[in-house]
């Protein structure tokens, strides 16, 4: 047996020679607690806090319009005849930029503006004049007037004489039918007497011819009377046509005085018209020399060369204003719109400035600056809606090197929540955490939802 088992070691061996020099290789091992370590460490990374943000990028602006940069525009069309500054140039407001000539052959007189004064002026000689033509006729018509008066005046008192010496031929003919009834009385009893032959014929005929001047006296006298009528009748009929005939002259001279009137107001537009041309071509003589209209610098000619015409309200140079109030133009989505407010404190990064952005963890970014909401728009661009970011003061300061038109990015810090549930939101594209206006943690908010799941 023994013999037996002495032979089985020695067959056997070699084999175990070679087992004894198979082990496990310490490179995979150590990989193995490498890899562990790794995902321990990333699964415990999921539980580091991590502050929510919304991130936006944009360009620098000025934050009032008046401090952006603007465009010099020809006022009235010309013809370019001198360029006084040059590209990158300083200005202040008044500093001619350059010199245009007229154009418009309306304008080329180089004595238009005293032409003009002249026309002015022979203008209101005839609104003065017609003024004077005016007056005249008021007092004509004034005269006319009184004249009226005094005529009516006259006539009424020729009525009143001719009525008077009307009633005094009445009475003389009523006093002359008493003569005659007594003239025939006396006659009828000469006749009777002269037939009795008490009276001569001598007599009787002297009682026949006082008789008949009697008669004769009578009818003299009703002529008379139907004359003083007649007269009586013409005089009332001189006093109507008195008025009918200063009415006459009057509305004439009135219709004359209304059309004198309306010469003056036509005239009198004339002029108006002529002294705006006057002023309108005094002002467009100021717009031959293109003035800078605030203090700044000359970006960039957009004409070039001498004699270029342009046009009315053409642009001639691009000057940004000297020291602009700079602003964030930062552009975020609807998704995030709700979450923004004015006032809300915003970290921005600019373009060509050194920066190290952790934008989870902003206690430990360098590099970037302060800023505060000053505007939201209310209506979307391009499906984001703009917000102007200003400088906080009660931060650090921007750099001094920033210009309008470079890039800027901004985060917009908002809760503070592990990083497995902002990997989850982002995931699902859900919207930062948002309760009645304010910003809450995560455990803020399922504070706030236990109660109605209670319910």
């Amino acid at each position: 047996m023994a013999t037996e088992l002495k032979e089985f070691d020695n067959k056997n061996k070699p084999q175990l020679e070679v087992m004894s020099e198979v082990q496990t290789p310490g490179l995979g091992r150590h990989l193995t607690y490498w890899i562990a370590g790794i995902f321990l460490i990333m699964f415990l990374s999921l539980f580091l806090p991590w502050t929510q943000n919304i991130r936006s990028e944009g360009v620098l602006t000025a934050l009032t319009p008046q401090d952006r940069p603007q465009t010099i525009e020809a006022t009235i069309a010309g013809r370019i005849e001198e360029w006084h500054v040059m590209e990158g140039a300083y200005v202040k407001k008044g500093d001619t930029i350059a010199s245009i000539t007229e154009i418009k052959e309306k304008y080329m007189d180089p004595n238009l503006l005293a032409r003009l004064g002249e026309q002015v002026d022979a203008k209101q000689g005839a609104v003065e004049a017609t003024e004077a033509k005016a007056l005249a006729m008021q007092e004509q018509i004034r005269a006319l007037r009184e004249g009226l008066g005094y005529s009516l005046q006259k006539a009424r008192n020729k009525v009143e004489q001719t009525r008077l010496k009307l009633q005094s031929d009445s009475m003389d003919i009523v006093a002359q039918r008493t003569d005659l009834a007594i003239a025939e009385s006396q006659f009828e009893r000469q006749e009777n007497l002269y037939e009795q032959g008490l009276k001569s014929l001598t007599e009787l005929e002297q009682r026949r011819m006082k008789l008949q001047e009697a008669q004769a006296k009578l009818l003299s006298l009703i002529n008379k009377y139907d004359a003083t009528k007649a007269e009586l009748q013409n005089t009332r009929t001189e006093l109507n046509s008195l008025q009918a005939e200063y009415a006459d002259k009057i509305a004439k001279a009135e219709a004359e005085l209304s059309s004198t009137r309306s010469y003056i107001y036509g005239t009198q537009a004339d002029v108006a018209k002529l002294q705006s041309e006057y002023s309108s071509t005094e002002v467009r003589s100021q717009y031959y020399q293109i003035l800078a209209p605030q203090d700044g610098y000359v970006v960039k000619t957009l004409k070039a060369g001498i004699g270029e015409t342009i046009k009315e309200g053409e642009a001639l140079a691009t000057i940004m204003p000297e020291d602009p109030r700079l602003a964030a133009e930062l552009y975020i989505d609807a998704l995030d719109l709700p979450l923004i407010e004015r006032g809300d404190e915003v970290r921005l990064q600019f373009e060509g400035w050194p920066t190290l952005v952790f934008s989870g963890w902003p206690g430990v970014s360098f590099g970037t600056f302060g800023g505060v909401v000053a505007v939201i728009d209310n209506t979307a661009t391009n499906g984001k809606y703009r917000m102007l970011v200003v400088q906080d003061p009660d931060k650090e300061e921007w750099p001094d090197a920033l210009r309008v038109g470079s890039g800027v990015y901004g985060w917009a810090m908002l809760n503070t929540v592990p990083i497995w549930y902002e990997l989850w939101r982002q995931l699902n594209n859900f919207p930062p955490d948002y309760s009645d206006g304010k910003y809450t943690s995560t455990e803020e908010t399922k504070k706030t939802e236990t109660p109605a799941y209670e319910e």
